[in-house]
């Protein structure tokens, strides 16, 4: 252990816990121990503090005993001519630097100095954080902690490996080129990426900002603040994770701590100068498991034989071989990935600009777009089908009709994309599967914004990609590449043809709309009874160990974002892997949905955690939930019904609790009756709760749920024999108790006040 590490950890903590404790006491003092207190929209009321101790943290007063805690966590600072400090000493010592550092941004938020101001600086994507006194869409203010709703979309990103782990940068780069180059190589290698820090009051938030490079939720790189304390919420979302995903329950320290080591692969580079504040911070990240890398030169820990991953590494940048800085940049970023043991998947993709998940959620603003396709100007489709061997030129790319090059800047154009597959292992059913995957594979360039799918796709083009030299053939080399990298075992040829000729948009829209229809006949005729197997997913095992989904025709996955069909197709693709199929065998009872098969599988593959499951009820053995889920339903037995919450809800609901309350009771591979989480699309099937009385007993939903599912819902109505019982489900703007709930369901005459009693 080094001595010198060990010193400027425990008397950065002692700085770190004395400034908790004069702010605390001065916020005491004038706010008063009753002053609510909270991160915005995070679960588990300060997530590391509860984490840890088990201690929900509500109001100012609660912060105390927390500053007992982080007192109990020091040592004295070693003097200069003994040596005193064992690695111990300085694992605690970070725990008391975290412990700090959360309640002093716990406080700042009752001061409003969190989420930190940043003139001029403009959030890319959503922030939970929604002070009016802040300009619209995120302007003047950094992100602070990770918004609960994002943290479980990027769930099933983290668990299929397209989110290998997460870095924690802290400080400033050598130089403002530096910053975007490392940045860019987190980017490529989908890594999502945490900022915080400065040197000398320059942070590599101010390099990012001033080089233009977007940041936020959309762009997998997220600036917390211009301070180390900051730095808290990148810990704060590794036990979250623990919490959220893992099952683990606040005051299990060992286990979320052990978890992350295991499970979540994260890691620190510190750029610039440590600092005792740094070392303290860079502490407490080691007791995770997370290494911390720093680009100066410092005393090493590299401990062997018991520990794995809890090394601090000094890595000048200078002494880095390389041609240029910006050689040296990506050696160290891969320097880092390999320190932590960080699993990649990576497709080199023939594109003149940068490619990678991270460029998925961009978007091309109005001023910056070079051509777009789709959207309110003009018509955007996507059809992929299924042809011979002989019909199909592997790799081919055809252009029918002129290219964007001579129209304006912001002009609108049409286009159809027509991408035809052949494989030895190719069904038709996996037609809309591998369709589907045309956002993703287009989204992932660095400069290109698609949104929608089939006839409904809208493409832009910003000028930066244009530049580059981005032409509609690389639409065709995008998704060449990633067919065969990610459908490799079904697909053998990938041929694509992009048409901008009026006349040829019109013919193979028709032709492609035929198609649409002529699929959603052949799935909508699907049904549980019609299929001899379904499908496990056991994908998100990687975080829930004991959690597995059944996937049926007439239920997907809680996460929306795997079905029947895409099972079928990932178990083609790789029969090893985590759909696999799952013979039905004998009905025990086909009202709640039990099956001998299923059944027997689930108990294997949870570890003998789950005995059965009723695939069709709430009530009874519900299936289990990791934390990604898209809504909680819930039983409200005073209305005797249900109630569906969206994970986009942060309000209060009628259960006294909001979603990510909520999601705690359901998430973490437990099996609670009475409350589930599930895929949105799983309310349009006909076997939602069919069990206790189907879509009826949905007397409270969420209105984000109701108005972007408004046409189908009406449907399902319909089908339900009450064509206005939508109108009759209560929602927030309403009412977000129960008494409001009865009492609005009772004026409606809901059904589900006539049904007989769900408890």
């Amino acid at each position: 252990m080094s001595r010198y590490i060990a010193t400027r950890a425990i008397r950065g903590a002692h700085t770190v816990v004395n400034e908790f404790e004069g702010l605390l006491q001065k916020a005491l003092n004038e706010k008063g121990a009753e002053t609510p207190i909270s991160f915005p929209n995070t679960a588990y009321y300060l997530p590391f503090i509860f984490g840890m101790t088990g201690q929900t943290v509500e109001k100012l007063g609660d912060l105390e005993p927390v500053l007992t805690r982080a007192k109990n966590l020091l040592h004295p600072v070693p003097p200069d001519r003994r040596w005193t400090p064992y690695l111990g000493e300085t694992l605690d010592a970070g725990m008391a630097t975290l412990f700090a550092e959360e309640g002093i941004e716990a406080v700042r938020f009752i001061y409003g100095s969190e989420p930190q101001r940043l003139a001029g600086f403009h959030l890319a994507g959503g922030t939970s954080f929604t002070n009016p006194e802040f300009q619209k869409n995120g302007d003047g203010h950094l992100n602070g902690p990770i918004d609960d709703i994002q943290l479980r979309s990027w769930g099933i990103q983290l668990v299929d490996g397209r989110m290998p782990g997460f870095a924690a940068i802290v400080g400033c780069a050598k130089s403002n080129e530096v910053a975007v180059k490392i940045v860019r190589e987190l980017q490529r290698r989908n890594i999502l990426t945490f900022l915080s820090g400065n040197i000398n009051g320059r942070s590599i938030i101010h390099q990012l900002m001033e080089e233009g490079v977007e940041l936020g939720y959309d762009t997998y790189t997220v600036p917390f603040g211009l301070d180390t304390y900051s730095a808290i919420y990148a810990l704060g979302f590794a036990a979250r994770s623990a919490l959220t995903f893992g099952g683990m329950k606040g005051g299990q320290a060992k286990d979320i701590l052990m978890y992350n080591k295991n499970r979540v692969f994260a890691f620190v580079l510190a750029l610039g100068e440590v600092d005792d504040i740094k070392y303290a911070t860079a502490a407490g990240a080691i007791n995770f498991g997370f290494p911390v890398i720093a680009d100066t030169i410092i005393p090493e820990i590299l401990p062997t034989g018991v520990t794995t991953y809890e090394h601090v590494v000094s890595m000048p940048f200078n002494e880095i071989e390389g041609k240029d800085d910006l050689e040296r940049a990506e050696k160290m970023v891969q320097k880092c990935i390999e320190i932590r043991g960080l699993k990649l998947k990576m497709t080199e993709v023939p594109v003149p600009v940068s490619y990678g998940s991270a460029f998925e959620g961009e978007v091309v603003r109005k001023n910056d777009m070079r051509i777009e396709f789709g959207g309110k100007k003009s018509r955007c489709f996507e059809y992929l089908r299924m042809l011979d061997f002989d019909a199909i030129e592997d790799g081919k790319v055809i252009i029918v009709g002129e290219g964007f090059e001579n129209q304006p800047a912001g002009a609108a154009m049409e286009m159809g994309i027509v991408i035809d597959v052949a494989g030895r292992k190719m069904q038709k059913d996996f037609e809309p599967v591998l369709e589907r995957q045309v956002h993703h594979f287009v989204n992932g360039a660095s400069g290109i914004q698609h949104i929608g799918q089939r006839d409904i796709a809208w493409i832009r083009i910003s000028k930066a990609a244009a530049d580059k030299g981005f032409s509609l053939k690389h639409f065709g080399d995008i998704l060449h590449a990633r067919f065969h990298s990610e459908f490799g075992a079904i697909v053998d040829k990938v041929q694509v043809t992009i048409y901008t000729e009026p006349a040829k948009v019109e013919h193979w829209l028709a032709a492609a709309r035929a198609a649409y229809d002529e699929r959603n006949e052949r799935v909508g005729n699907m049904t549980d009874e019609s299929v001899e197997e379904f499908y496990s997913c056991t994908l998100c095992q990687s975080f829930a160990p004991n959690h597995l989904c059944i996937v049926t025709p007439e239920r997907l996955g809680l996460c929306g974002a795997y079905n029947w069909l895409d099972c079928k197709a990932s178990f083609q693709i790789n029969p090893t892997g985590p759909n696999q199929p799952i013979k039905k065998g004998a009905t025990l009872d086909p009202s709640k949905g039990y099956w001998q098969g299923a059944n027997e599988f689930t108990e294997g593959a949870s570890h003998q955690q789950v005995h059965e499951v009723a695939v069709y009820s709430i009530m009874e053995n519900p299936m289990t939930a990791c934390g990604c889920f898209e809504c909680i339903a819930m039983v409200i037995p005073e209305a005797n019904g249900v109630m569906v919450v969206s994970r986009e809800d942060t309000s209060m609901t009628p259960a006294g609790m909001t979603f990510s309350t909520l999601a705690g009771m359901a998430g973490g591979g437990l099996q609670t009756p009475g409350i589930m989480g599930h895929g949105k699309f799983y309310l349009l099937s006909p076997k939602f709760v069919s069990a206790d009385g189907g879509f009826k007993r949905v007397v409270w939903m969420s209105s984000i749920l109701k108005e972007q599912m408004a046409e189908q819902l009406k449907k399902v109505a319909e089908r339900e024999g009450d064509p206005d019982l939508l109108n009759k489900i209560c929602d927030e703007r309403v009412a977000t108790d129960v008494e409001g709930l009865v009492a609005f369901v009772t004026e409606k005459n809901h059904p589900a006040l006539s049904m007989p009693s769900l408890m």
